[in-house]
C-alpha cells in the first residue's frame, strides 16, 4: 500500500472544498486498485458530489439544518456552537474509497471528492491518501 498526506486549508468559513486533483495527481500512473481518503479530524468529513451548479451550498444549507450552530449542544469548547462540528462525522463520513483503473479515478461524469468542513475554529486539515494496488 501506498500512502501521503497533504493539508488543505480551508479558512474561518464553513466550506467544500473540491480535492479531486489532488487524488488524481497521487493515483496518476498507479494502475488498477482503490484510493481510501481519509480527514483525521472528528470535526470534519468527506462526500462524492457535484461541485460548482450549487449543490456545494446546498449541502451546507442542510447541514446548518440538521445541525444548527445554535442549538444547545454538550460538547461546548471552542466558538458557539462548535458542538454541531463535532456530530458532523456521523453524517459526513471522514472516509471514502474511490475505484481506480489505470491510474484514473472512476468517478461519474459530475462527481467531484470534496472535503467537508464546517470547523471554523480549525482552518487547516491533513488529507491521507492511502492506494491499495488491485
Amino acid at each position: 500500500m501506498r500512502t501521503d498526506t497533504f493539508e488543505v486549508r480551508t479558512g474561518g468559513t464553513a466550506r467544500v472544498h473540491d480535492i479531486t486533483r489532488d487524488c488524481e495527481r497521487f493515483t496518476d500512473g498507479a494502475g488498477d486498485g482503490l484510493l481510501n481518503v481519509f480527514v483525521s479530524h472528528a470535526t470534519a468529513g468527506l462526500a462524492i458530489l457535484e461541485t460548482g451548479a450549487g449543490s456545494d451550498d446546498d449541502l451546507l444549507t442542510v447541514l446548518e439544518r440538521l445541525l444548527p450552530r445554535d442549538a444547545s449542544y454538550r460538547h461546548r469548547h471552542g466558538s458557539p456552537g462548535h458542538g454541531r462540528d463535532h456530530v458532523l462525522p456521523a453524517i459526513i463520513a471522514p472516509s471514502i474509497t474511490v475505484p481506480v483503473a489505470d491510474g484514473r479515478l472512476l468517478l461519474g461524469t459530475w462527481q467531484s471528492v470534496c472535503l467537508v468542513d464546517t470547523n471554523v475554529d480549525n482552518a487547516v486539515r491533513t488529507v491521507r491518501l492511502s492506494f491499495l494496488a488491485g
